[in-house]
């Protein structure tokens, strides 16, 4: 497995890790991916004040995930894409392991039922 997140220019990927665990910032990213967004904009489907968005996208920044600009009053933040495809690069060198563990989860899982199957089978005959 190669050693991604270990170069100089690699994110901090316990930042975006840390900032994709909370479900607000979680979704605060998928409507930012649909769109540059206020901070008003992106409060309005939330129960939480403006000021606590406004937490959660400094927690989004920090991580690389979400940028804001200067526009004139607003401040718009966009989706960051870079970092949250670091983080995917890295979770996708895990799916070869996953692969041969379920392979081999699915050896075990086919052996056990032959062996039931056996055990049940009449003596003399063949269901192989």
């Amino acid at each position: 497995m190669e050693s991604v997140g270990y170069g100089e220019s690699a994110p901090d990927l316990d930042a975006v890790f840390a900032a994709l665990a909370d479900p607000t910032r979680r979704a605060i990213l998928s409507k930012l991916g649909e769109g540059a967004a206020s901070v008003s904009e992106i409060a309005a489907p939330f129960a939480i004040s403006q000021p606590a968005i406004s937490r959660h996208l400094k927690v989004l920044e920090r991580a690389g995930l979400v940028e804001r600009d200067v526009d004139e009053q607003r401040r718009p933040a966009r989706l960051k894409a870079d970092n949250l495809a670091a983080a995917v690069d890295w979770l996708t060198e895990f799916k070869s392991f996953w692969d041969r563990s379920f392979d081999q989860l699915d050896d075990v899982l086919r052996d056990m039922q032959q062996a039931e199957n056996r055990k049940h089978q009449p003596k003399g005959e063949d269901i192989d």
